[in-house]
């Protein structure tokens, strides 16, 4: 009687250590700086509850606009993506140091910029696995990773719903990306804003909370990009089985397709 074997069994053994990297490298994107400003910024955010609908609703559209412009001015500017993981960390708590200065109004104005050096620090990451940081579909795979949840959520993790050519080329399909992306965004976004929301105090919060988002999402890159690379060497469904079957074992949070 032959064992019925699932698309992970015929994985080898390089492959699946590869994949329990990248499950633990996703556990680490949720760290102990990231903890705590999860929590600074839970505190504060309490009274940002407070303000008015508008308001909120304010921050909501913010954050589809930061994805929208990152998401467009990636495909204009022609750079080399060689800047290491640290450089873009340093760059985004510069940004946010002086988006902090003011507190919550300097704080939305800098916000295009905070998102644009973590798209382009996703971008990096992509091409250090190969694809094309500027191709429409990887630019498209960039936006995805802003949808993997927030630090410290609930659905915190890697969205493998978002794989591959199902996200379409289309601009309804850039529209429709960005309207499930943008409100996980939004919810993350509301944490760093409210530790920003102090002027001149909201410096040194929006330093440390651009550098902890930045390398948020750059982990988070890596293990999206990092699973796109297996899938494309050794099928997408018996590594994405794997993948999901080592999340388990681990309690490590993702959301299925």
């Amino acid at each position: 009687m032959t064992q019925d074997l699932t698309p992970s069994d015929v994985l080898d053994d390089a492959t699946r250590a590869a994949v329990l990297a990248l499950v633990l490298r996703q556990r680490r994107a949720n760290g102990v700086l990231m903890k705590a400003i999860n929590f600074v910024g839970g505190q504060v955010e309490d009274g940002l509850k407070m303000l008015p609908t508008g308001a909120r609703a304010q921050i909501d559209l913010a954050a589809r606009r930061a994805l929208e412009t990152s998401y467009t001015a990636a495909s204009r500017s022609r750079v080399t993506y060689g800047g290491s993981d640290n450089m873009h960390k340093a760059m985004g708590a510069i940004s946010g140091a002086l988006g902090g200065l003011g507190g919550l109004p300097t704080a939305l104005l800098e916000l295009p910029v905070a998102t644009t050096v973590i798209f382009r620090a996703v971008q990096g990451v992509a091409a250090h696995y190969g694809e094309d940081p500027q191709g429409e579909d990887t630019r498209m795979e960039c936006l995805a990773v802003f949808g993997s949840g927030g630090p410290g959520s609930a659905d915190d993790g890697v969205d493998t719903s978002f794989f591959g050519a199902r996200l379409g080329l289309t601009g309804a399909a850039v529209h429709g990306l960005l309207g499930k992306v943008a409100p996980r965004f939004a919810t993350v976004l509301s944490q760093k804003l409210a530790a920003q929301a102090v002027p001149i105090l909201g410096a040194a919060a929006g330093a440390g909370t651009n550098y902890a988002f930045t390398d948020y999402y750059v982990q988070m890159a890596h293990v999206h990009f990092g699973l796109r690379k297996l899938a494309r060497d050794k099928g997408e469904a018996a590594v994405l089985d794997e993948f999901h079957r080592v999340l388990a074992l681990r309690d490590v949070p993702v959301t299925k397709p």
